[in-house]
C-alpha cells in the first residue's frame, strides 16, 4: 500500500483549508479521548480476529476463543500505545494548541510505535522468518488500517456531533430585533441552507432524498426543497415545536388549529387559506398526544 504521498492528498482534499489552523476542540476533549480509545480496541480486535494479520493465522493448535483471548491481549496490549499518545495529547493541548499538521504527525508516530510494537511482538513471539524490515513494512499497512478507519470514522461522528449541538443552539436563540424564533435548516451534509422564522413555518413533507419546507411568505404558502431527511430533521428540531406525526411529515405545532379524532385515527388541522388537513399516524400518535397536552 502506498500511504505516503496519497494519504496527504486525501488528507489536503478532505480538510481544504489551512493545515496550520488549530484543531478542533472536540478532538481533545476527555470524553472523545476515551470514547476513541474504546473504539479503537474494539475495532482492531474485530479486524485481528477476521483479518488475521500479525501473524494471528500461524498460531496453531488452539480453539477459536483461545485465539479470541490471545488476539485481545495482544491488542490491549498494542492499544496501550493510543492511550499513553492521548493522555500526552491532553495534557499538552490544555497547554498549548494543536495544529492540524501537528495532529496528522502524531497519528503517524502512533502508527509507527504501534507497528514497531507488532513486529517486535511477531518476531520474538511468533518465531517468524521474515526479515524483520520486511514484516515492519507489512505491519505499518496493517496498523494504518487499525487506526486510520476507527480515526476517521469517529471524526466524522464527532465533527457532526458539535455542528448539531451548534445547530441546536441557533435554534433556541432568538432575534433580539423583533424576537422571534430562528429555525436553521442544514442540508445533508451540515451546512447551513435554509433559515425561517417559527412563526411562518407551516409542515415539512418527506421526498425521497429531500425535504419540502411548507411555510408562510406574505401570507402565501409556498415551499423550499432541502437535500436532507426527516430523521435527521427529527433529531436536529428537537424541543422546538416542530415535531414528526408520520413517516412523511412534521408539523409546526404552533400553526396546529384543532385536532381531531376520526375513524382513520388523529387529524391535525394546520391554520391557513384553505387550511390542510395531516393524518397522524399511529407510530407518533402518542407523541403528538403529549405535546398537545404539553401546549394546552
Amino acid at each position: 500500500m502506498e500511504l505516503n504521498g496519497k494519504f496527504v492528498a486525501e488528507i489536503k482534499i478532505l480538510f481544504m483549508f489551512d493545515l496550520n489552523k488549530p484543531i478542533s476542540s472536540y478532538l481533545t476533549e476527555k470524553s472523545n479521548i476515551t470514547k476513541l480509545i474504546i473504539f479503537t480496541a474494539a475495532f482492531a480486535l474485530v479486524f485481528i480476529n477476521f483479518y488475521s494479520p500479525f501473524g494471528v493465522d500461524s498460531w496453531m493448535d488452539i480453539t477459536r476463543w483461545e485465539l479470541l483471548a490471545y488476539s485481545s491481549i495482544v491488542i490491549l496490549t498494542g492499544v496501550l500505545v493510543v492511550v499513553i499518545s492521548r493522555i500526552v495529547m491532553y495534557r499538552y493541548s490544555r497547554k498549548k494548541k494543536l495544529n492540524y499538521w501537528q495532529y496528522m504527525g502524531w497519528i503517524a508516530a502512533e502508527i509507527f510505535f504501534m507497528a514497531v510494537f507488532y513486529t517486535w511482538f511477531e518476531h520474538i513471539f511468533m518465531k517468524g522468518n521474515k526479515f524483520v524490515l520486511d514484516v515492519f513494512k507489512i505491519t505499518v499497512q496493517n496498523t494504518a488500517l487499525v487506526l486510520l478507519l476507527p480515526y476517521s470514522a469517529l471524526w466524522l461522528y464527532f465533527s457532526w456531533q458539535e455542528k448539531n449541538q451548534q445547530l441546536k443552539e441557533l435554534s433556541k436563540d432568538e432575534d433580539k430585533n423583533d424576537g422571534s424564533h430562528m429555525i436553521p435548516f442544514p442540508d445533508e451534509k451540515g451546512i447551513l441552507r435554509f433559515s425561517i422564522k417559527q412563526e411562518d413555518l407551516l409542515y415539512l413533507e418527506a421526498a425521497d432524498n429531500y425535504v419540502l419546507i411548507h411555510y408562510l411568505k406574505n401570507n402565501k404558502k409556498t415551499k423550499y426543497l432541502l437535500r436532507n431527511t426527516l430523521k435527521r430533521l427529527e433529531d436536529i428540531l428537537d424541543d422546538t415545536g416542530i415535531i414528526r406525526c408520520h413517516r412523511s411529515f412534521m408539523v409546526n405545532f404552533n400553526k396546529v388549529n384543532i385536532m381531531r379524532r376520526e375513524k382513520d385515527g388523529l387529524v391535525l388541522e394546520l391554520e391557513g387559506t384553505p387550511s390542510l388537513d395531516i393524518l397522524v399516524s399511529k407510530t407518533y400518535a402518542d407523541q403528538v398526544l403529549k405535546t398537545f397536552a404539553k401546549y394546552c
